[in-house]
């Protein structure tokens, strides 16, 4: 006999289902999507298919015959987590490098944990650094944005060079000063997308205009993007009022890398960020200082996925401190 557990009132209904709410963050990367396969050309297109598809095909397999449960491919989250993981990797990364990713983002990282809502890290992030960890050289392999006659030769013979953070990080090894750097694209570039790096990450506008749809759509709220950007923000400028010769400042920071697409696509995943508003705030804080922390001093010229993973796994303890109260009970004074 099955039992069905109801909580005391009150109840909510409202329009939104999961369904919608996923379907609706795969419409606020559609320009990310298509910035993307502007610069990056074919790669683009082959390795955000091969993710999409192998994603959806690992959770349709591993759900019907191995936990033998409901079908659920159809949700979007299998398409988003897809899609998010072709996001952090270079255009010219080896297809079955992808597919091993997928696998890993869907079988390990979600589907273990029991599904939907119950995974503890984002699965795009994990197996992004689980690739990172395994394949070093081809996850490192930046191709530079193409001319259009270079985009229909076969994706992996393209031209590679260091992404902006990576110039910055070997400059300084070298003992070379920031002003004396040669090479780094200028803030229109960034602002456009017109540099190297994965495939999601070069575009700070296409990222804002899925923002603002999300925040228009009440997808997400502001509190861990904003808190994570400014957070940012406040300590590369502290750093580089302090040593300017060492350290970049606020807008070279937030233009490049995964600030953008791990504060706004990432960080924001239901499942793995707190349920308050200020639990959203601290987390974002956390996020934020870590990744300076990662690019300033660590051997990483990237520190996103690390610091969002690390905040993955202290979000239980932000929601146990900070949860809401519970309807009806009683304040303490």
């Amino acid at each position: 006999m099955n039992k069905l557990f109801v909580s005391p009132s009150p109840h909510i209904y409202g329009k939104e289902t999961v369904k919608k709410l996923m379907y609706g963050v795969l419409i606020a990367l559609i320009p990310t999507l298509l910035v993307s396969i502007y610069f990056f050309g074919l790669g683009a297109l082959i390795l955000t298919t091969s993710s999409v598809v192998s994603a959806i095909v690992f959770e349709y397999l591993i759900t019907k015959y191995i936990l033998k449960k409901e079908n659920t491919i159809l949700d979007g989250s299998a398409a988003i987590t897809g899609l998010l993981l072709a996001f952090n990797v270079p255009s010219n990364l080896p297809v079955w490098i992808i597919i091993v990713g997928s696998f890993f983002a869907i079988a390990v990282s979600k589907l273990s944990f029991g599904g939907l809502g119950n995974n503890i890290f984002n699965p795009a992030i994990a197996a992004r650094i689980f690739m990172l960890i395994s394949f070093p050289v081809q996850m490192t392999s930046w191709p530079k944005p193409s001319a259009i006659t270079e985009k229909l030769l076969p994706y992996m013979d393209v031209t590679t060079g260091a992404t902006p953070l990576g110039i910055v990080k070997e400059a300084i090894r070298n003992g070379v000063k920031i002003s004396e750097i040669q090479g780094l694209p200028d803030q229109l570039q960034m602002f456009l997308g017109n540099m190297s790096g994965s495939l999601g990450e070069i575009s700070a506008i296409a990222l804002l205009i899925g923002f603002a749809y999300m925040l228009f759509r009440k997808i997400i709220t502001w509190h861990i993007p904003v808190s994570i950007i400014v957070t940012i923000a406040i300590f590369t400028e502290i750093l580089s009022l302090g040593n300017p010769e060492r350290f970049t400042g606020p807008i070279f920071n937030i233009l490049t890398g995964g600030v953008l697409l791990g504060a706004i696509f990432m960080a924001t995943d239901y499942v793995t960020s707190p349920m308050s508003k200020k639990g959203m705030i601290i987390y974002g804080i956390g996020i934020g200082m870590l990744t300076v922390i990662i690019r300033a001093f660590g051997a990483f010229p990237e520190g996103v996925s690390f610091a969002i993973l690390i905040m993955n796994g202290l979000t239980p303890m932000i929601n146990t401190y900070l949860k809401p109260k519970r309807f009806g009970e009683k304040q303490k004074i």
